[in-house]
């Protein structure tokens, strides 16, 4: 899943704030991922804010809230 071929994971540490590899990593319950590279991981958050922002347009429009 790495993009360097090394096969290691990166994660997004929700409680200390930074990435983590596989070697380091914290309890499931604290990451976001996980991602094919370190900057993947550090940009997780802004990701995880599209996501909601476009999944909230469109339950919006679905309930007919846009006109």
């Amino acid at each position: 899943m790495s993009d360097d071929g090394s096969g290691e994971h990166y994660y997004w540490c929700t409680r200390h704030h930074r990435v983590e590899t596989d070697a380091d990593v914290c309890p499931a319950k604290h990451v976001l991922g996980p991602y094919a590279s370190a900057a993947d991981a550090a940009n997780a958050l802004q990701q995880v804010r599209e996501r909601n922002e476009a999944w909230d347009a469109e339950d919006a429009r679905w309930a007919g809230e846009d006109r």
